[in-house]
């Protein structure tokens, strides 16, 4: 499987961006699928997750209400849509393959990961 994570880039604070993430080798459909970020100087951390037919989410709390996770099984491709953007958002994110089909936040349960996209947000 190889993950293809775009959308990052360089935003006010406030601003909007959507980050896709693409997998190409298998189908999507069957399993959970999840978005990490990494800011410089930290351990990488949950941001949200996805259920593989897509009626499951989760966040963390720092993005609820302003992050939304969803997925196109048909087009193979998960997407976070980040809204309301904080400096505190800024980092390198990661999307994920989980090895089952329900929600989950633990990186363990993640056996794909993509290369990842820079999201910079600037106050």
């Amino acid at each position: 499987v190889q993950l293809q994570a775009s959308g990052g880039g360089l935003v006010q604070a406030g601003g909007s961006l959507r980050l896709s993430c693409a997998a190409s080798g298998r189908t999507l459909s069957s399993a959970g699928m999840g978005w990490f970020r990494q800011a410089p100087g930290k351990e990488r951390e949950f941001v949200a997750t996805i259920s593989w037919g897509g009626r499951s989410t989760r966040y963390t709390d720092s993005v609820k209400g302003r992050f939304i996770i969803s997925r196109d099984n048909a087009a193979n491709t998960v997407y976070l849509q980040m809204n309301n953007l904080k400096p505190d958002d800024t980092a390198v994110y990661y999307c994920a393959v989980s090895k089952y089909g329900s929600t989950t936040s633990y990186p363990r349960d993640y056996n794909y990961w993509g290369q990842g996209t820079q999201v910079t947000v600037s106050s």
